[in-house]
């Protein structure tokens, strides 16, 4: 196998993720490449010499310019907070290597446009972290989906509810809490969950032409861990809008941090002509479906009708010839091994693994006209990509 040097950015939440995704995907998929932890870049050098130690990276950088300039590195994984990822991808494009990025892409639409034409002018290979395309339900939805068995759609409606950030004692910004500091993260819910939940409508959907948008801050201040002062909250905590497919149908997203109870209740259904399908991350392994329909056109008996619980674990369904025997499940970490696979697969066929730049940048462009309409109270146009 052809070695990969990997230079890992940040040592969070995604770090871990991506980091187990690299040491694990070769156990389970035939590749043609081998990623090779050759070195983790962060600012706090003693976290990471230990972030180091645990995932097994060879080295460590405090400057990530050291770390795109070293010829040893052949991709960059953009793992850090979302202000940081313009810059960072345009030298590491300029600098020939592959991207890995999280999600949401960039901080806004024109720095989202600049970072596409950096990878595409450079034809580097890049791949934006939306992983939840690779839970194996939502993957056969797609398939449900490709193969007629929704029929012309008519409804899309998805929901994305956490409940961490109610308590008007939790701060903001600082290596933890980042998200909730507009400087560092651009927004709340629409960047952070509603980027999912829109990178899959469109994924599934087609294009979202235009949406009208509400947005609130319930906490309007909060200490900031860096200067320990409360100052004002930037952040959208909660999002809902109402969207217009290009295929006609009707759309409906709800995101909030503000849902007592709910962790990471990530949701949706679409309703068609000729079936549905629903799907909820916290019962990943199942699929919903209801059948009007066969792909055949003929109609299912009417007293066998109904919706259908699909327990996708096995062989046939997508990813899970992988891994276990039907009826065992799977999780979260999965999904980026997954998307790493489809990634370095896409290294031998020359067939990029999606999301690309490109596709996040659509999704950066609904992201956007929502939070303008959120500011505007009127519906907004998404600009053609």
């Amino acid at each position: 196998m052809k070695k990969l040097n990997i230079g890992m950015i940040g040592y969070g939440f995604m770090g871990r993720a991506h980091s187990n995704a690299y040491c694990k995907v070769n156990h389970f998929f035939k590749l043609d490449h081998q990623p090779v932890l050759k070195a983790v870049c962060a600012r706090n050098a003693d976290k990471a010499r230990a972030f180091a130690e645990n995932w097994g990276y060879e080295s460590v950088e405090t400057d990530w310019r050291k770390l795109v300039a070293r010829p040893d590195i052949d991709v960059i994984d953009i793992g850090s907070p979302n202000n940081t990822h313009l810059e960072i991808a345009l030298a590491a494009a300029k600098a020939g290597k592959m991207i890995l990025c999280e999600k949401p892409l960039a901080m806004n639409l024109a720095e989202a446009r600049q970072m596409t034409a950096a990878v595409e002018a450079a034809r580097v290979p890049n791949m934006v972290w939306f992983n939840y395309r690779r839970v194996p339900a939502i993957s056969l939805a797609r398939q449900v989906v490709d193969e007629g068995r929704i029929g012309k759609p008519f409804h899309y409606r998805a929901t994305y509810l956490q409940d961490w950030t109610i308590s008007e004692n939790v701060p903001q910004g600082g290596a933890a809490l980042w998200r909730l500091d507009v400087d560092a993260a651009g927004s709340g819910v629409t960047g952070d969950l509603l980027a999912h939940s829109i990178d899959t409508a469109i994924w599934l959907n087609g294009p979202i032409t235009r949406v009208v948008a509400s947005t609130e801050t319930f906490v309007k201040e909060r200490i900031h861990q860096e200067t320990g002062k409360k100052q004002p909250v930037g952040i959208d905590d909660a999002c809902m809008f109402l969207a217009r497919f290009a295929n006609g149908s009707m759309g409906t997203f709800e995101s909030t941090r503000y849902a007592r109870g709910r962790k990471n209740f990530n949701t949706f259904e679409l309703n068609g002509a000729d079936g549905s399908v629903y799907f909820d991350l916290e019962d990943p392994h199942r699929l919903e479906f209801f059948e009007y329909k066969t792909p055949a056109g003929q109609k299912v008996d009417d007293h066998l009708t109904g919706w259908r619980s699909i327990h996708v674990s096995n062989f046939e369904h997508p990813y899970m010839d992988k891994w276990w025997v039907p009826g065992t499940t799977i999780g979260y970490e999965h999904t980026f091994v997954h998307a790493l696979a489809d990634f370095l697969k896409g290294l031998g066929t020359g067939q990029p693994a999606r999301p690309t730049f490109r596709d996040a940048l659509q999704t950066q462009a609904v992201c956007d006209a929502v939070l303008q309409s959120a500011r505007t109270n009127q519906w907004e146009i998404v600009p053609e990509i």
